[in-house]
């Protein structure tokens, strides 16, 4: 695949993308449709692995990134939030997968009754901005599209539901396609865990980690299948992922109890990443000997975690964060005294994003996208400006920019 020089992304800023004349990004005629699919765990290097041939397919017909920066922390509900709002997680609320709000209480990814409370959702995900402006959407799962955030849903969606068939999601998102034009979504997503859950539970090298590559690849593959099929000229297909994995093992463990006294500290978060709330009176004392408790854990005052993990604004955040190396994690002996009647987990995530196993994937085909390319890295925020430029929709409230992510649209050649 040739790689665009970003000097032709700058020269391709405001020319109009798809058949319609030039238009500004609300104004656009939204005559194109978008299957944006979610592959949990997926990194950049899984690409190049033997059972991605679909997904090699999708990406020597159009646009591939290096990889898609995610934001901080590297975990699944925040960045795949980000991308579907374009707001960093200290704007739009979901900080982490576990958390502590003052007035709602506990969030966890366990706990489906709580994650449906949509006061728990800020921003606008692309989904409302659609049918905000009268247009339809339909999601297979996403975090946060089951819930009335701000009081819209999608037009049609499904609840969360781990045990469907890949087959069903991907059978039933060709059906929405299938639909007449008057009740047709022009934006769809779908979301495949299988990747993630491999990676975490063996290993991001283990061959049953590719063997659930080979089922999503096999999943976009029908997918790709059916949209040829059905001739649907109109349709963009596009894949990104949250983050990629870690290799973890036994030997790189730091245990919490060995510092602090546990009883003065509630642990919010554990892992890769930490973050707690101390107890009146004594966060200082906590935050000093974390602080030098280990080589491998990095430890913040929330005003002071570092300013291009975009994470100090929101009152979700707790007052200490911490993070590890990459490969280690932090816990306590109870808990992993505990996970060792389990199958201990293999691969984590969590780290900060420029570390090189947490990058992520972005691939696109269709009418608004180039063909053979490879783009510059660019940050997961942008994802979201990009959508509304090609549905033609007025963005909301984000954090990205539609000039960062330009070079992934189609060539001037390549316009009627």
């Amino acid at each position: 695949m040739k790689r665009l020089p970003l000097w032709l992304g700058w020269l391709l800023l405001g020319c109009a993308v798809g058949g319609e004349p030039a238009k500004t990004s609300a104004g656009q005629a939204a005559s194109q449709t978008v299957v944006l699919v979610a592959l949990d765990g997926f990194h950049p290097s899984y690409l190049d692995r033997p059972p991605s041939r679909h997904l090699r397919r999708l990406a020597e017909g159009g646009v591939r990134a290096r990889w898609l920066a995610p934001v901080f922390p590297t975990l699944t509900f925040p960045n795949f939030y980000s991308i579907v709002t374009g707001l960093y997680p200290e704007h739009h609320g979901i900080v982490s997968n576990t958390m502590k709000d003052p007035r709602l209480g506990k969030f966890t990814l366990r706990d489906r009754r709580v994650q449906r409370d949509p006061r728990w959702w800020g921003g606008e995900p692309i989904w409302v901005t659609a049918v905000r402006q009268g247009k339809r959407a339909a999601t297979f799962f996403w975090p946060g599209s089951d819930v009335a955030i701000a009081g819209v849903r999608p037009t049609y969606y499904k609840q969360f539901d781990p045990s469907v068939p890949n087959s069903e999601r991907v059978r039933q998102v060709l059906e929405w396609l299938s639909l007449p034009p008057d009740r047709a979504p022009i934006l769809l997503t779908l979301y495949l865990g299988d990747v993630d859950q491999a990676g975490h539970e063996f290993g991001p090298m283990a061959p049953e980690t590719d063997s659930a590559i080979a089922r999503v690849d096999s999943a976009v593959g029908a997918l790709m299948a059916g949209i040829e099929k059905r001739r649907l000229d109109r349709v963009n297909l596009i894949v990104v992922s949250d983050h990629g994995m870690a290799e973890l093992d036994s030997s790189r463990v730091m245990y919490l109890d060995d510092y602090i006294d546990l009883a003065s500290v509630e642990i919010v978060d554990r892992g890769p990443f930490l973050s707690l709330i101390p107890r009146m009176g004594v966060q200082e004392v906590v935050y000093q000997r974390l602080r030098q408790a280990h080589p491998r854990l990095q430890v913040y005052r929330k005003p002071e975690v570092p300013a291009p993990y975009h994470y100090r604004e929101h009152p979700r955040i707790p007052p200490i964060i911490g993070v590890a190396d990459e490969g280690w994690i932090v816990t306590t002996r109870s808990a992993m005294a505990f996970s060792g009647n389990q199958r201990p987990a293999r691969g984590g995530h969590g780290y900060p994003p420029d570390v090189v196993t947490m990058r992520a994937i972005f691939l696109a085909r269709g009418p608004a996208f180039g063909s053979n390319i490879v783009v510059e890295p660019f940050q997961s925020i942008h994802v979201y400006v990009l959508l509304a430029h090609v549905l033609g929709l007025e963005p909301g409230r984000n954090d990205g920019a539609l000039d960062s992510i330009y070079p992934v649209l189609a060539e001037p050649s390549k316009r009627p």
